[in-house]
């Protein structure tokens, strides 16, 4: 199947199989990605305006929100279920905002600690406290 360089950069990126039986079609084409990986690109894109509107939950909600697609995905393999890709888009978005959370937060924890170690060799860590504040 032909794939721009785009769906192939989606594909590598999502770690996609790509497989048409799991894929949307748009005027008889098919989608660069599984119905799940679209999903999860719609919810990254989505997470971006939510974080800002209504602020990043906290850690165990976004967890919640990954729990649906990790069921899905692990009792399809598991078992004889198949979902539909209408339910892989679903859970694929809310895995996509909390992956999107989960982003930040590892952020934040990354710029506290270089923090902590920034402020064992600095004359003042007053300045490295602000610094650290500002970018978390």
């Amino acid at each position: 199947m032909e794939c721009s360089k785009f769906g192939r950069f989606l594909r590598i990126c999502f770690g996609c199989h790509a497989r048409p039986d799991r894929s949307f079609f748009y005027k008889g084409k098919q989608f660069p990605i599984c119905a799940r990986c679209t999903g999860e690109l719609v919810g990254m894109i989505l997470a971006i305006p939510i974080a800002i509107i209504f602020g990043v939950p906290e850690i165990p909600a976004a967890i919640l929100l990954m729990i649906p697609m990790l069921f899905d995905g692990f009792l399809q393999l598991l078992t004889s279920y198949e979902s539909g890709n209408l339910r892989r888009l679903f859970t694929g978005i809310l895995f996509g905002i909390a992956f999107v959370f989960m982003l930040i937060y590892f952020h934040c924890a990354c710029v506290k600690l270089a923090g902590y170690i920034l402020k064992l060799f600095a004359d003042d860590p007053g300045k490295i406290d602000k610094a650290v504040e500002l970018l978390t």
